[in-house]
C-alpha cells in the first residue's frame, strides 16, 4: 500500500505503519483512520481497495502538510533564521543544538562521532 509516495510497511499495524509517511504522527493516524472508518488494528496488505482509497483521500486532501512540502517548509524556516542571522539560525549552521541543551558534554546527535585528540599522556623520549 502506497499514501504520498510511500510504501507502508506490510507486517505493522496501520496506526503505526501511516507514520511512515513525514508529517503524520500516532494522533493523526488515528484520526484519519476513525474518519474513513477503518480499523486500526488491520495490517496493510488486508485494506480493501475502498478503504485504501478513503485513507488515501483523506490524507493526501486534508489541510496539513506531509512530506516533501513540510520537508521545503521546515527547511525554509531554518534558511531564514540563519539568514536573518539570530541565534537559532547560528547554532543550526555551526551544527549545535538550536533549543538551550548543553553541549559541553552530551550533543553527540548533532555533533556526529567524538573527536579524540590524542592519549592524554606525553611520550618519553629516550636519550
Amino acid at each position: 500500500m502506497r499514501i504520498a509516495g510511500i510504501t507502508l510497511p506490510e507486517k505493522k499495524r496501520l496506526e503505526i505503519a501511516l507514520t511512515a509517511v513525514y508529517g503524520i504522527g500516532r494522533p493523526r493516524a488515528m484520526e484519519i483512520l476513525n474518519k474513513a472508518q477503518v480499523d486500526p488494528g488491520k495490517k496493510p496488505g488486508d485494506v480493501t481497495s475502498d478503504e485504501e482509497s478513503a485513507i488515501r483521500a483523506l490524507v493526501e486532501n486534508d489541510d496539513f502538510l506531509i512530506e516533501g512540502e513540510l520537508r521545503r517548509q521546515t527547511s525554509g524556516h531554518i534558511k531564514r533564521l540563519k539568514d536573518i542571522g539570530s541565534y537559532r539560525g547560528m547554532r543550526h549552521s555551526r551544527k549545535l543544538p538550536a533549543r538551550g541543551q548543553r553541549s559541553k558534554t552530551n550533543a553527540r546527535t548533532l555533533k556526529g562521532a567524538k573527536k579524540t585528540m590524542g592519549s592524554g599522556k606525553r611520550k618519553v623520549e629516550k636519550k
